[in-house]
């Protein structure tokens, strides 16, 4: 944080980051881009990778194993450019500023681990692991199976009775092989992603406290995440 002449303490992000996104999603050009690139540097990438760097140390609290990384490639920001070889949409940029911060021994966004996403189409914060694959999704369930009264204990926990955790993704219509169709928890074993959402807003991310209420969301999925992890054999 930082403080300005009258002694106000603002937060790592301001309401320039959002005008910023919604002019871009207007002008999605390279054009209009590289004409406002310094305007992204300074509104968006530096506040982003700042926030991040002041994450670290309260994320280690969380898990040592779980890592923010502030470097502006390779770290934990998502680069602001569409990956269009595949897509029918060629618009060049993405209109959010996002971020995953994942499991050390994670190689890509499939890995357990927290998420912030900042854009046009809203503000919120994901925890969990998305679109695991096959033998990830076996060994969640597995542990699911395993251990019911864990589960149960995580996932009706305050976080998720008030809303503050809503568990989101896709899942299966049918009761996934190998496992009983009648479970009692069948409805959690029919899930492709291990996900929640936490909905925020402009203003909430805008605040001079959105470190502590950003760290406070992810605090209070700790057991969940854990919970994955484990199912992983992964350190927490």
């Amino acid at each position: 944080m930082s403080s300005g002449a009258t002694g106000t303490k603002t937060g790592h992000l301001t309401p320039e980051l959002f005008t910023f996104l919604r002019a871009l999603k207007r002008n999605n050009t390279r054009e209009w881009f590289e004409r406002n690139k310094p305007r992204y540097i300074e509104h968006v990438r530096d506040p982003m990778l700042h926030f991040i760097a002041d994450f670290a140390p309260k994320l280690q609290r969380i898990s040592p194993h779980v890592m923010a990384d502030p470097r502006p490639t390779g770290g934990s920001m998502f680069r602001i450019y569409r990956d269009v070889r595949f897509s029918k949409d060629k618009r060049p940029y993405k209109t959010a500023a996002t971020a995953q911060f994942r499991h050390e021994r994670g190689k890509d966004v499939h890995a357990p681990g927290y998420y912030l996403h900042l854009g046009t189409d809203g503000v919120y914060v994901g925890t969990g692991i998305w679109r695991p694959d096959a033998d990830a999704l076996r060994n969640i369930r597995q542990a699911i199976v395993d251990k019911p009264k864990e589960w149960k204990r995580i996932v009706s926990a305050k976080p998720f009775k008030d809303g503050r955790l809503e568990p989101h993704g896709d899942s299966l219509k049918r009761p996934p092989k190998g496992f009983d169709p009648e479970h009692p928890l069948i409805e959690d074993l029919k899930r492709k992603d291990y996900v929640t959402f936490t909905t925020l807003d402009e203003e909430t991310a805008c605040a001079p406290d959105f470190l502590d209420t950003y760290t406070k969301t992810c605090r209070s999925a700790g057991p969940y995440v854990k919970f994955i992890a484990d199912a992983l054999g992964l350190e927490w």
